[in-house]
């Protein structure tokens, strides 16, 4: 399954209807070909491999990788109120989730997924009001604006409340699923954006170990009789042997740590071609590595299973390894989160993105003037 298209609305947070684009919406050349993954074999139409999304603090980042996620899971027929991420429901009364894929068949599908949040006592019970499924020949999309439009397609599947089988916050998708046995692999770091504890793991790649550091000859995991030991061994120094993996922090450093989880899971999603999403991106790292994962996903002859890299990040010089704007997402919090792709609002892509972003004629992508000056007066008499 590749997602291709998003629109949500209703989200308390958002000022509009978000929608997210994972296909290029620019012009494709035959040498933009070696960056971006094929829909499918048979299709004329592109995905961007990596996606980012850029603001200020406080500005919606965290919220749109939030959205994602939970669109991912109602495709992975998780009960909505099993979801990490429902939090970004709110209290909102009614929240449409319209989500546009590629099956496993090479169909077109969009599902249609009307969410109501209800409050009983102190929790919050998620019901899906109404649910209806489109499925259309990938050849049926003539033009780009078509892999959305599914008017007068007539609905694959619609959401009859009184199945009893049916859980109330189980999207109509399960059957379609298990018919076509298919499944998005994703991977998220949302949780590991403000924890730095390596996990178990039974297989770290060496490689991975040696380019984050290479003062490691080795470390491992050894699991047996329900006890794990973790075996650290720098070169020319004796082995340490561990009990507790947050005991790990006393000797790698914190890049280290985060880049060994990063990295694995990266090598996961590339074999799988699923989808990996990370929150601040740049957290812990130094610029090259942050890049360096970016390349592995935008390198078509290295990405051949199609995985997905979607991140989110507060420096504007990683924007600068896009060779296209609308691999870019822009969020400003104006009484209320929008979001934009760059595509929307910098039509070329001559200009050095970073500068554009850092510039201001973005507008809302920087602090203001006037909260500078205020924030240089406060510490001015503070000292």
């Amino acid at each position: 399954m590749k997602l291709y298209h998003i629109s949500v609305s209703g989200l308390p947070l958002f000022k509009h209807e978000l929608e997210l684009n994972f296909f290029a919406q620019q012009r494709v050349s035959e040498n933009d070909k070696t960056s971006l993954l094929p829909l499918c074999p048979e299709s004329k139409y592109y995905l961007n491999p990596a996606e980012a999304v850029i603001g200020i603090n406080a500005s919606g980042k965290t919220s749109v990788l939030k959205v994602l996620l939970l669109a991912i899971d109602i495709l992975n027929n998780e009960p909505i109120s099993h979801c990490e991420t429902r939090d970004i429901l709110g209290n909102a009364e009614k929240v449409d989730f319209t989500i546009c894929f590629l099956s496993d068949t090479k169909e077109l599908c969009k599902l249609e997924t009307v969410i109501r949040v209800q409050k009983k006592t102190s929790n919050l019970i998620y019901k899906i009001e109404s649910e209806t499924l489109w499925t259309k020949p990938l050849s049926s999309a003539v033009t780009k604006s078509k892999l959305i439009d599914f008017a007068g397609v007539e609905p694959y599947a619609v959401r009859n409340n009184e199945e009893a089988f049916l859980l109330d916050d189980v999207s109509i998708i399960i059957a379609y699923n298990k018919q076509n046995k298919q499944h998005i692999q994703a991977a998220s770091l949302l949780s590991f954006t403000n924890v730095n504890i390596l996990p178990v793991s039974q297989s770290i790649p060496a490689e991975v170990i040696q380019f984050l550091d290479p003062t490691i000859e080795y470390l491992y995991f050894d699991k047996q009789d329900q006890k794990v030991s973790i075996h650290l061994k720098f070169i020319n120094d004796n082995e340490i042997v561990l009990s507790d993996p947050s005991e790990l922090n006393r000797y790698l450093s914190s890049g280290t740590v985060k880049g060994i989880v990063t990295f694995t899971l990266a090598i996961q999603t590339l074999q799988s071609g699923g989808y990996l999403i990370i929150d601040e991106i740049e957290n812990h790292f130094n610029r090259e590595i942050a890049a360096t994962l970016m390349r592995f996903f935008m390198d078509a002859e290295f990405n051949i299973n199609g995985g997905v890299l979607f991140f989110s990040t507060h420096y504007p010089e990683l924007l600068d390894e896009f060779d296209r704007n609308d691999s870019i997402f822009i969020t400003r919090n104006r009484n209320g989160i929008e979001v934009s792709n760059l595509n929307d609002i910098l039509k070329r892509n001559d200009l050095k993105k970073s500068d554009a972003y850092e510039s201001g004629i973005l507008e809302g992508t920087v602090p203001t003037y006037t909260a500078y000056m205020n924030l240089k007066k406060n510490i001015r008499s503070l000292l």
